[in-house]
């Protein structure tokens, strides 16, 4: 895969190795607003990678070294990922700016590049994520319209499909054993949603990012019953 260098001083060192891959969408009107940014000492802000829609990469952040896009975040009783993680950003404008569908060159360079991650560092299918995943509470990216599925099929991710489990939709501002059974599985998956058996506002948001990556035809933030099974087949498949 040919790399564009385009450095970013937004950068720091490592305490470890990195076992999670971590997607963005960009979130901006144009690319080159985004890769500008992203190259900016006073934003703050970096990725390892950035991918055009037309499939360009630039390498913004080397793999060894800590870029900062993950922010505030959580997965498996782990905080503040960005230690741990590799970030690739994705060109999309974002729900703020024009969410559309993403473009197969763009994703076939993805493809091809957490294939060549993967190979220099151990990152488990379960721990590709969104970082709607690992932020629920303030990120939507890469959202509803990004390929989970293709990236599964190319061998890169988890994925599930059940068949349709009957049962009632559990909804916010519910209260019961089912709620705290929904809450205990989305923590063993790796969501920050401790079991309280109330269906709170944390819980409508972690179920909605769940529904994002995995159930994204249906992201409403209440757990019907297909959005049950296939919580249940990710968990047996990451077990």
């Amino acid at each position: 895969m040919r790399l564009i260098d385009a450095p970013s001083p937004n950068l720091d060192a490592r305490l470890k190795p990195p076992d999670m891959i971590i997607l963005h969408y960009t979130g901006m009107p144009t690319g080159a607003e985004a890769l500008a940014r992203l190259r900016d000492p006073a934003a703050q802000v970096s990725a390892h990678y950035l991918i055009e829609e037309d499939g360009r990469v630039f390498l913004l952040v080397p793999e060894e070294r800590r870029a900062w896009h993950a922010g505030v975040s959580f997965w498996k009783g782990e905080r503040n990922l960005n230690g741990v993680s590799i970030g690739i950003e994705l060109v999309n404008p974002g729900h703020d700016w024009g969410y559309q569908p993403f473009p197969d060159a763009q994703i076939a360079s993805l493809l091809e590049l957490i294939g060549g991650i993967r190979g220099r560092w151990s990152v488990p299918d379960a721990r590709i994520l969104a970082h709607s995943d690992v932020a629920p509470d303030r990120k939507l990216d890469p959202g509803e319209l990004f390929p989970w599925k293709r990236l599964a099929e190319a061998g890169h991710g988890l994925w599930a499909e059940p068949d349709p489990a009957p049962g009632a939709t559990l909804a916010p501002g519910e209260e019961s054993t089912a709620v705290f059974a929904l809450q205990a599985g989305l923590t063993r998956l790796g969501y920050d949603c401790a079991p309280s058996g109330a269906y709170d506002k944390a819980t409508t948001t972690t179920v909605s990012a769940f529904q994002r990556h995995w159930r994204p035809a249906r992201v409403d933030g209440a757990a019907d019953g297909e959005t049950r099974a296939r919580l249940m087949a990710l968990l047996r498949a990451q077990a």
